[in-house]
C-alpha cells in the first residue's frame, strides 16, 4: 500500500498540470466574455441613442412639414384675397406677406445654413438610422459571441471534471471563433448575417 501511494501523485501531476491549462483558458474566455459583454452593453446604448436622435430628426422634418403646408395653405388663400383687392397699398401688403410666407416656405424646404431644412434633416435622419443599424447589427453580434464563449466556459469546465482533453479543445475552439466574430462585430458589424 505504501507504494501505490507515490503512483497516484505522480499519475495525478499530469492531471493537474492539464487542469492549470484548462483553468487558464478558462480564465481567458471569462476575460474575454466580459469584454464582448462591455462591448455589447455599448452598442446596445449607442443603438438606443441613434435610434432617438433619428426620431427627433423625423419629428422635426413633420413639424417644418405642417408649418410648411399651413403657410402655403395661408399664402393660397391670401392669393385668393390679392385678385380681389382693389386698394394699391391693401394689394402691396398682402403682396409682401404672400412674399414672406412663400419665402419662409422655401427656407422650411432647404436651409444649409443651420441644416435644418427639410432636406437636410431628411438625410440627418437617414444618416442616424444607418448609424444605429449598425450599432444594432454589432449588439447582434456581441450576443452571439457571450453565448459561443459561455458555451466555450461550461465545456471547458466539463474537460477538467471529466478529464476529456477533446472538451477543452472544444472549448478553445468556440473561443476562437467568438474572437474572431468580436473582430468582425467590432470592424465590419453588418457583414456576415
Amino acid at each position: 500500500m505504501a507504494s501505490a501511494a507515490p503512483d497516484l501523485i505522480e499519475d495525478s501531476q499530469p492531471t493537474s498540470k492539464a487542469n492549470r491549462r484548462i483553468a487558464l483558458l478558462i480564465a481567458v474566455l471569462a476575460l474575454l466574455l466580459a469584454f464582448s459583454e462591455i462591448g455589447g452593453k455599448n452598442a446596445e446604448q449607442d443603438a438606443l441613442a441613434k435610434n432617438i436622435e433619428a426620431s427627433n430628426l423625423w419629428a422635426f422634418f413633420q413639424a417644418k412639414t405642417i408649418r410648411g403646408t399651413t403657410l402655403r395653405t395661408a399664402a393660397e388663400a391670401m392669393e385668393v384675397e390679392l385678385a380681389g383687392a382693389t386698394d394699391p397699398a391693401v394689394r402691396e401688403r398682402l403682396q409682401k406677406r404672400i412674399d414672406s410666407w412663400k419665402a419662409t416656405v422655401a427656407r422650411y424646404e432647404s436651409e444649409p445654413e443651420t441644416n435644418e431644412g427639410r432636406k437636410e434633416l431628411i438625410a440627418r435622419a437617414k444618416a442616424a438610422e444607418a448609424r444605429r443599424d449598425i450599432s444594432s447589427a454589432r449588439d447582434d453580434k456581441y450576443d452571439i459571441v457571450s453565448g459561443l464563449l459561455q458555451i466555450a466556459i461550461v465545456v471547458s469546465s466539463a474537460a477538467i471534471i471529466t478529464g476529456v482533453t477533446l472538451l477543452a479543445w472544444t472549448g478553445a475552439g468556440l473561443g476562437l471563433l467568438g474572437l474572431a466574430l468580436m473582430v468582425v462585430a467590432e470592424v465590419a458589424p453588418t457583414a456576415l448575417f
